[in-house]
């Protein structure tokens, strides 16, 4: 159970970046959040973890408050929220299965992780995983010799290495390609439903959450504009998120993309807006 309320961040000089997020996860689901660059949405993502403290508000995880714990605490609870990066977050110079292995820091004394002397358990776990996310030939491998979507994978596995409650995504696929981007998803919500770990993941490819989501959260300003299915993502809504645009043009496919792995025009507009 995950539960969200009243959750507001107010950076130095006024700046208000969330208001009064509200948001109840109390089955496993996957939860995707939309919204142009500036909305709130790695904000929120942070928050839940406190790599950004907010302002006011709570955040609760099977019934344990977040926002309030010391830093012994909040070590202890982060152990329960996977946290897969967009830029992956890898140590380079390790190889893979050390940098999957390292998703085991929380649980290991500092001598263990020191000497990288994980348990049979862990190593066994760690390999499962590497199988899972199709880079058992690759456990040997340097981070820094892997293609963008194969680091993107060694982070989602580093993710799951932690065991989670809660899954935090943050815009796993803005630096891949169309195609490499819906198998990494695909990835994640296969992974988190086969074992009933709700995600929350931000993204700005609207037509990669109405595939994949459960439910979709859009944000505009900062604040919660729209809560539903990804059915229910109307163009109404998303003039609500993003403003005025001719988004019956922009949902439909590429003509030269029967499967939906080339860039299609909502896609670019999102990406557009990122970079703007």
């Amino acid at each position: 159970m995950f539960i969200i309320e009243g959750l507001s961040k107010t950076y130095s000089g006024g700046v208000t970046a969330l208001e009064e997020i509200n948001l109840e996860m109390l089955k496993p689901q996957v939860v995707m959040i939309i919204g142009s660059s500036g909305a709130g949405k790695s904000t929120l993502i942070r928050c839940i973890n406190r790599l950004i403290e907010p302002t006011t508000g709570s955040v609760k995880l099977n019934d344990q408050e977040i926002t309030t714990l010391g830093k012994s605490g909040l070590r202890k609870a982060r152990r329960q929220m996977g946290m897969i990066f967009q830029e992956y977050n890898l140590v380079d110079r390790l190889t893979v299965m050390e940098n999957v292995l390292s998703g085991r820091l929380g649980y290991v004394s500092f001598w263990t992780a020191y000497r990288r002397k994980y348990s049979p358990e862990d190593v066994s776990a760690a390999y499962e995983l590497l199988d899972r996310v199709g880079l058992m030939d690759n456990c040997n491998s340097r981070a820094d010799a892997l293609s963008g979507g194969q680091r993107q994978r060694v982070g989602i596995a580093r993710a799951l290495m932690q065991r989670p409650k809660l899954l935090l995504v943050d815009e796993p696929t803005a630096s891949l390609d169309p195609k490499t981007s819906r198998q990494i998803m695909r990835l994640i919500v296969e992974l988190a439903e086969e074992r009933g770990t709700p995600a929350l993941i931000n993204i700005h490819d609207v037509e990669l959450a109405r595939s994949f989501a459960d439910r979709i959260i859009g944000l505009a300003g900062g604040r919660v504009a729209f809560d539903g299915t990804a059915e229910e993502v109307s163009d109404q809504v998303l003039t609500e998120i993003y403003g005025e645009e001719d988004w019956s043009a922009t949902i439909k496919r590429d003509a030269h993309d029967p499967n939906g792995d080339n860039d299609n025009l909502l896609s670019r507009i999102d990406k557009e807006s990122s970079a703007g």
